[in-house]
C-alpha cells in the first residue's frame, strides 16, 4: 500500500499538481489518466523517488518492493534467457520455466531464448525489460505506456497477467480499452488536482464533467448574486431608512467567495484535409510479394482499396504490417505482382519511420509550411494550435522536441496535406486518451479511406470494417469486422501467445515444479473463497439458531397483547430471515465460483502429467 499526502510539484511558472493526497489501497489495479503534460510521468518518478516533490509526502511501507518499466536499454549478460534470469529473486532464483513462460508470452520464441539481447529491435529489448520487471515479483508494478511495443497478442497475454497479478498496479496507457479491461480504480490528473474513483475511465469522466457542470452552475448564481447585492448596496447606501440592509449586505459580499471561471482544456481536434477522388477504386493491388531476403515477409495478397474503406492490418511484430504499408505508400516496390493507384489519389502518410524525416534545423511553422507552399500563415498557425503549439510554441525546432512532440508535428503535416487516402502507421503512441479519442472519430467520419496499423482493439471494433491479417504463417485480406474475426477465427495460441504452447514436453522435474507451483497457485486463490464460504456457513448456522428464539418471543409478546413489542420482535425476525436468504444466495454463489475454479485447475493438471 502507497500513501500520497499534500503532494505538490512545478516547474517554474508551470504547476503540475498541487496539494494531492489519495492511496493504492491492497490489490488496488489504478488506470492513471490526464492529458499529456500534467504531471502523470512525474508523478510516477517521485513514487520511485527518482524526483522529489516541492512539498508533500510520500509513504511506504518498509520491505515494500516496487517495479517499473525503463526505457533506458542497459544488458549485462549473454543470452535474453540469462538477461532475464537474473531478474529472480530468493526461492525462485533458478525457476527457469518462469522466465520461458514470461518470454513466450512476451512473443519471444524458443530459438530466440539463446540470443543476444543486441540482436533484438528496440521495441523487442523494451518487452525484455517489463519480462525482467514482472519476474522480478514486486509488490507494487508502475508501468508508464507498457503497451508501446506489444502486438495484439503480446498485449492480450499482457492484460491476462495483470488482471491475475496478486500486488497493485498503477498503469498509463493512451489505451483505454486495455486499461479498462485491466484495472479496478481510475485516478486522473485534471487541475492541478487528483481524483480517483472506482470503475473504469468512462465513469471517471462522467464524475469529472458532473463536478465542472456543478461548479459552473454554482459559479452563475453566485456571479448572479453578488451582482445583486452590489446593485443594491450602489442604491441604498446614501439612503437613511436603508442603510442598515446595505451594511449588511457589504458584509456578505465581503464573504463571499469569488468562483473563477474555469479555463479551457486544449485538446486536440483532427480534421484532415480531404481531396475528393473521382472514382470508386482508389488502389487496386494484385498479387504483390515482398521480403527483404529471400524469403518472403508477404506472398501473394491481393484486395482493393475503395472510397470510404476503413482497413486494418493487424498481427504480431515483425510479421510485415508496415512493411505493407510502405509498399501501399510507393517507399518500397513489391517483389512480383502490381499496385496500380488511382491518377488522382493523394496519399497521406503517417509512418514510423518518417518522425527521423523531420529536418531538425526548421521549426514547427517551416515544417508544416513545406506540406503546401499554398498555405497561409493563418491557416499553418491554425493547424500548429490544433497539434498543441500555439503561440511561441510553434516557433520551437525540431530538434529540441520529444518524440511525442515530432510525432504530433508529422500529424500537423498530414493535416495540412491534401489527400484522400490515409495511410497510418500505429498513430496514437504518443497521444493521450482524449486525443485518441478525437482522432477515432475523426477516421470514423473521413470520406476517404483509410489503412491504419494499430494494437488498439478499441480502435480496431470503432473504425476498422475491412482487415489485412497476418496469422498462419500468411497474410489475408479479409472483408469483415474485428470482432467477426475474433468470433470466426480468432488468434491462433501459438509458443508466441500461449505460455508453453507447442513446445518440447518439459522434463521431469520441471514438471514436478509446475505442479507444485500449480497447486501453490491453486490453493493462493481458492483460499479466500473456502474461507468466505465457511464464514457464510458459521453465520447461517448463528442464525438460524436465533431465528426458533426470536419465533418463541413473538409468540410470547402476542400472548401479552405489548403491541409495541411485538412489532419490534416482528421487525427482528424479519430482519434475520432477509439475512439467511441472503447468506444462502451469497453462500451458493461463491460454492459455485469455487467449485468451477478447482475444476479448472484439476484439468490443467492432469493436461501437466499427461
Amino acid at each position: 500500500m502507497i500513501q500520497v499526502v499534500g503532494l505538490a510539484k512545478g516547474y517554474g511558472a508551470q504547476i503540475l499538481f498541487e496539494d494531492i493526497s489519495f492511496t493504492l489501497g491492497k490489490g488496488e489495479r489504478v488506470g492513471l489518466v490526464g492529458r499529456n503534460g500534467t504531471g502523470k510521468t512525474t508523478l510516477f518518478k517521485i513514487l520511485l523517488g527518482e524526483e522529489l516533490p516541492d512539498s508533500g509526502d510520500v509513504i511506504i511501507p518498509k520491505n515494500y518492493k516496487t517495479g517499473t518499466l525503463k526505457q533506458h536499454l542497459h544488458f549485462t549478460h549473454a543470452t535474453i534467457l540469462d538477461e532475464c534470469m537474473t531478474a529472480l529473486t530468493g526461492e525462485a532464483e533458478f525457476d527457469q520455466y518462469k522466465v520461458e513462460k514470461m518470454l513466450l508470452g512476451l512473443g519471444f520464441k524458443l530459438d530466440d531464448f539463446s540470443r543476444p539481447p543486441s540482436d533484438f529491435s528496440g521495441g523487442y529489448q523494451i518487452r525484455l525489460n517489463l519480462a525482467k520487471v514482472l519476474l522480478a515479483d514486486p509488490d507494487c508494478l508502475l508501468l508508464d505506456e507498457p503497451t508501446n511495443y506489444l502486438d495484439i497478442v503480446s498485449m492480450r497475454w499482457l492484460s491476462k497477467f495483470l488482471r491475475s497479478f496478486r500486488g497493485e498496479v498503477v498503469i498509463i496507457t493512451h489505451d483505454r480499452g486495455f486499461m479498462d479491461e485491466v484495472t479496478t480504480h481510475t485516478m486522473g490528473i485534471w487541475r492541478q488536482k487528483v481524483f480517483k474513483i472506482k470503475g473504469p475511465s468512462s465513469k471517471y469522466f462522467e464524475q469529472i464533467l458532473l463536478e465542472e457542470d456543478m461548479y459552473e452552475k454554482t459559479r452563475v448564481n453566485s456571479e448572479k448574486k453578488r451582482k445583486d447585492l452590489e446593485a443594491f448596496v450602489a442604491r441604498f447606501k446614501a439612503k437613511a431608512s436603508k442603510a442598515t440592509q446595505a451594511q449588511s449586505r457589504m458584509k456578505l459580499l465581503e464573504k463571499m467567495p469569488e468562483l473563477d471561471a474555469l479555463a479551457m482544456i486544449s485538446t486536440l481536434d483532427f480534421e484532415f484535409n480531404h481531396k475528393e477522388c473521382p472514382g470508386k477504386t482508389l488502389m487496386e493491388v494484385k498479387d504483390i510479394s515482398f521480403g527483404y531476403t529471400k524469403e518472403n515477409l508477404i506472398e501473394d495478397i491481393s484486395f482493393p482499396i475503395l472510397k470510404g474503406d476503413k482497413i486494418a492490418i493487424i498481427g504480431k511484430n515483425g510479421k510485415g504490417k508496415s512493411t505493407l504499408l510502405n509498399l501501399l505508400a510507393g517507399e518500397l516496390n513489391p517483389r512480383q505482382g502490381q499496385i496500380s493507384p488511382n491518377v488522382n489519389l493523394l496519399i497521406g502518410h503517417f509512418g514510423q519511420t518518417n518522425i527521423n524525416r523531420l529536418d531538425m534545423e526548421r521549426t514547427i511553422e517551416e515544417e508544416v509550411s513545406s506540406v503546401d507552399i499554398n498555405l497561409g500563415q493563418q491557416r499553418v498557425r491554425s493547424i500548429c494550435g490544433t497539434m498543441m503549439f500555439t503561440g511561441d510554441l510553434a516557433k520551437k525546432k525540431i530538434k529540441v522536441l520529444s518524440g511525442g512532440e515530432r510525432a504530433r508535428v508529422l500529424l500537423a503535416k498530414l493535416l495540412a496535406k491534401p489527400c484522400n487516402l490515409l495511410l497510418l502507421d500505429e498513430p496514437t503512441n504518443h497521444l493521450d486518451q482524449e486525443s485518441v479519442e478525437s482522432l477515432t472519430l475523426e477516421l470514423q467520419n473521413y470520406p476517404g479511406a483509410v489503412v491504419i496499423v494499430t494494437h488498439s482493439e478499441s480502435m480496431l471494433r470503432e473504425v476498422a470494417t475491412k482487415l489485412i491479417v497476418y496469422h498462419h504463417g500468411k497474410v489475408e485480406y479479409l472483408s469483415e469486422t474485428y470482432d467477426d474475426f475474433l468470433r470466426k477465427i480468432g488468434w491462433e495460441e501459438d509458443e508466441s501467445s500461449s505460455p508453453g504452447g507447442s513446445r518440447e514436453k518439459p522434463s521431469r522435474q520441471e514438471t514436478k515444479r509446475m505442479r507444485s507451483e500449480m497447486i501453490i497457485e491453486r490453493g493462493r486463490n481458492c483460499s479466500p473463497m473456502k474461507k468466505r464460504m465457511e464464514y457464510l456457513e458459521q453465520t447461517i448456522i448463528k442464525l438460524e439458531e436465533e431465528q426458533p428464539k426470536l419465533e418463541a418471543e413473538l409468540i410470547e409478546r402476542s400472548t401479552q397483547g405489548d403491541s409495541k413489542k411485538i412489532q419490534e420482535t416482528s421487525q427482528r425476525l424479519g430482519v434475520v430471515k432477509k439475512k439467511i436468504d441472503k447468506a444462502f444466495e451469497d453462500l451458493t454463489e461463491v460454492t459455485n465460483k469455487h467449485d468451477d475454479l478447482m475444476a479448472k485447475y484439476e484439468v490443467k493438471l492432469k493436461e501437466l502429467e499427461s
